[in-house]
């Protein structure tokens, strides 16, 4: 079948085609050295990403190559479900993520040049609303990106942990901001460039990781580990957000998609 070209999707296609609808990649690549969540003993941590080769044009499989992939639901660029914490827990797994959610507006904010000051930096209420005087409010069922410029670090594990004897610095949101996002905003979800949606200090905030305290709480969702974020503009991409559907899964590896009318 194809796409009738006076439909509103043979003109998506044709502007893609021609470059006036730019697909950018927002997901960091899968494999060994991708930076993972490490968490303090006792708590349990995450596996690393990792394939393991059934056959390759061997005696295995002459005419084949496939392999086993072993990860955890939360390597690399990943969705965090509400199930995922204990006050979302009789909340949606992965699997049960709404439509609305996964294809939906993306607002940016840009705080990198903060960031690169202080990387314990976090974002507050009145950051979104100076944003919001200039660019008009949020994306109702939307998106929040929260650009840091944390993406550049993400070739090197230890700097993009950046942890010493006191744990990880890395951006993050305030306590006030996050519960904001989870009670007020409009918002559907929130995506960041680190590792995990809350700031590396989180555990020693009132609530401990706030982000996921309020906002998986309020039925909201997380995306981590993105880049290419500065590609966007502050508002008018489209956000296309693809877990894999896994029942009863709090979250999984996703591939996230952005387009951007140029």
């Amino acid at each position: 079948m194809t796409v009738p070209r006076t439909s509103v999707l043979g003109a998506v296609l044709d502007a893609a085609r021609s470059g006036a609808v730019e697909v950018i990649d927002l997901t960091t690549p899968l494999q060994a050295s991708t930076p993972i969540l490490q968490l303090p003993e006792p708590f349990a941590n995450t596996s690393r990403f990792r394939l393991e080769q059934l056959s390759r044009f061997d005696d295995r499989g002459p005419g084949w190559y496939w392999n086993d992939i072993h990860t955890g639901e939360h390597t690399g660029t990943h969705l965090d479900a509400p199930v995922h914490w204990i006050t979302g827990r009789d909340g949606l797994d992965v699997s049960q993520a709404p439509m609305s959610t996964l294809v939906s507006a993306a607002a940016v904010i840009d705080m990198t040049a903060e960031a690169e000051k202080d990387p314990d930096f976090v974002l507050e209420v009145e950051h979104l609303r100076t944003w919001e005087a200039e660019h008009g409010p949020l994306p109702a069922g939307g998106w929040l990106l929260y650009r840091t410029g944390w993406d550049a670090r993400g070739g090197d594990p230890t700097a993009f942990a950046n942890a010493d004897a006191n744990g990880p610095h890395t951006p993050g949101i305030s306590p006030e901001c996050a519960r904001w996002l989870a009670e007020q905003s409009p918002l559907t979800g929130l995506g960041v460039e680190t590792v995990g949606i809350d700031a590396g200090a989180a555990m020693g905030f009132e609530p401990p990781f706030p982000c996921h305290h309020f906002l998986l709480g309020a039925g909201k969702w997380g995306l981590t580990s993105l880049r290419n974020v500065g590609l966007l503009p502050p508002t008018g991409a489209l956000l296309i957000v693809c877990p894999l559907p896994i029942v009863s899964g709090s979250g999984s590896p996703t591939r996230v998609l952005a387009l951007v009318e140029r």
